[in-house]
């Protein structure tokens, strides 16, 4: 049976949830930069403790604002 997930770790899934489906809103050529960066960037921080609460919510707001600036229609590519 699968564990339920706390209130932080669902944060986690539903901000990585939204940068999947912003990357689907870039141009297609450009969209599996978007999905690489954004697997890489969440694969650095895998082995963070779940008890780590301050750095992961220090990462989230991180996140959070990456996402907004990401999501602006003029930005076309990542590398």
């Amino acid at each position: 049976m699968a564990r339920r997930l706390s209130g932080l770790q669902k944060e986690v899934v539903h901000l990585y949830r939204q940068c999947i489906r912003t990357a689907h809103k870039k141009p297609i050529e450009n969209r599996p930069h978007f999905i690489t960066y954004i697997r890489r960037e969440f694969d650095k921080y895998r082995s963070l403790s779940r008890k780590d609460f301050s750095t992961i919510e220090h990462l989230l707001r991180v996140g959070n604002r990456r996402l907004e600036m990401y999501a602006a229609p003029e930005l076309k590519d990542i590398h």
